[in-house]
């Protein structure tokens, strides 16, 4: 009997969300957890908040240059092998950071650790693609894109409150032991494929790879679609990298312990994947696209007032706008892509996404550090619009646009 794909409310549907909610959580909580004590760091280091955010972006260029790779191993291992593989290699990773001694053995851990951390974005929407029935495939991708939330923003919130009193390396320890567990978890839990089966070795295989990987490359659709994950990520990480420094500033001088709290805005990311997804579904994923980054920007220019209360607000509909993009962007990767190209597909995503958030995360700290908060804000909404601008262009007619 051919395997069409398990379908929600089976027990197979419920342990294969459950387990890459978990995954996300173990992968994104130490991607980013360095981001709430980047004032910490800066200050026992003595350096510049550009320097300091390159110890995000020294994780997300580490994973942006392995998702690809990582897409091929998967090809050869099997989804869930790859992504165990990477898990609890990236968390022993992220157990040693911490002992770094300064700044370039700090950056060199933080790279391998974003190579290992590289194999669940690239694998885990390509295995739901293959593992969930079609019609359901952009809602799952939203769940799971949810659990890509709550891992950032336990990342985040545990190091900030542990490192307020105790430093930035207690910070990174506590989210790595967080990490530990859930990586155990994601390996008791999900569920062995069924939907596609690991490729032996040929003495053809480096060039059917390499085609597959070509393939998606030659398409407007997945182009523009990549870009929406280059801007709308690097966007969002340089916002969350410096409104930390722009608060602590006047005038509003707020604590470290309050700052860090700030960063449960992104539960509203948690609420918008799923109902994004779900949209995407019912009304087809190129209006639910546009709708999400017009959100982004609403939200980023209410982050110009000086009323905290105007911040807070634009920092939910920012995070929740981008989530939703994101959640319908990566989804359509590999659901745009041809049946042999899937895991590629996403991996090329994934790579423009971390590639975004690598180079705007440190160079937006340069227009924060030289400008002013205003022009880099103005910067984000520029990226929005370059990002929807785009999408009219290609994505508007796309036959996926609507599922």
């Amino acid at each position: 009997m051919t395997f069409t794909g398990h379908t929600p409310g089976s027990p197979a549907y419920r342990r294969l969300i459950v387990g890459l909610f978990f995954a996300g959580i173990a992968t994104f909580a130490q991607l980013y957890s360095p981001q709430a004590v980047l004032p910490q760091l800066s200050s026992n280091l003595g350096i510049t908040p550009a320097t300091a955010a390159l110890a995000v972006s020294a994780a997300t260029l580490g994973l942006a240059a392995a998702v690809v790779p990582w897409s091929m191993v998967a090809d050869r291992m099997g989804r869930v092998p790859a992504m165990g593989i990477g898990i609890l290699t990236a968390t022993a990773l992220g157990v040693l950071a911490p002992f770094s001694t300064g700044m370039e053995m700090l950056l060199a851990l933080r790279l391998l650790e974003g190579v290992a951390l590289g194999a669940v974005p690239a694998v885990a929407l390509a295995y739901l693609s293959e593992e969930v029935s079609a019609r359901d495939a952009a809602t799952a991708a939203g769940s799971y894109i949810a659990g890509t939330t709550v891992g950032g923003l336990l990342g985040r919130v545990l190091s900030g409150l542990a490192g307020e009193p105790w430093g930035w390396r207690a910070g990174i320890w506590t989210v790595a032991g967080v990490c530990a567990v859930a990586a155990v978890l994601f390996l008791w839990l999900t569920p062995k494929a069924q939907g596609f089966v690991p490729g032996r070795f040929r003495h053809d295989a480096s060039p059917r790879m390499l085609a597959r990987l070509a393939m998606p490359l030659r398409s407007a659709t997945q182009l523009a679609l990549y870009m929406q994950g280059f801007l709308l990520m690097g966007a969002f990480v340089a916002v969350y990298n410096y409104l930390g420094f722009h608060l602590i500033d006047a005038p509003f001088a707020l604590p470290g312990w309050v700052v860090t709290l700030l960063f449960l805005a992104y539960l509203a990311g948690t609420v918008s994947s799923p109902t994004a997804g779900a949209l995407a579904s019912r009304f087809g994923r190129y209006p639910v696209l546009l709708a999400s980054i017009a959100v982004m920007a609403v939200g980023a220019l209410a982050m110009l007032s000086q009323v905290l209360f105007a911040v807070i607000v634009g920092l939910l509909l920012f995070t929740a706008g981008f989530f939703g993009a994101h959640a319908v962007a990566s989804g359509w990767a590999p659901a745009a892509a041809a049946s042999d190209s899937r895991a590629q597909a996403s991996s090329l995503y994934y790579f423009g996404y971390y590639a975004g958030s690598s180079l705007f995360g440190w160079a937006l700290g340069i227009v924060f550090g030289t400008a002013d908060w205003a022009w880099f804000v103005a910067v984000i909404v520029a990226m929005c619009a370059v990002s929807a601008a785009l999408a009219a262009r290609a994505l508007r007619q796309a036959s996926t646009g609507r599922v």
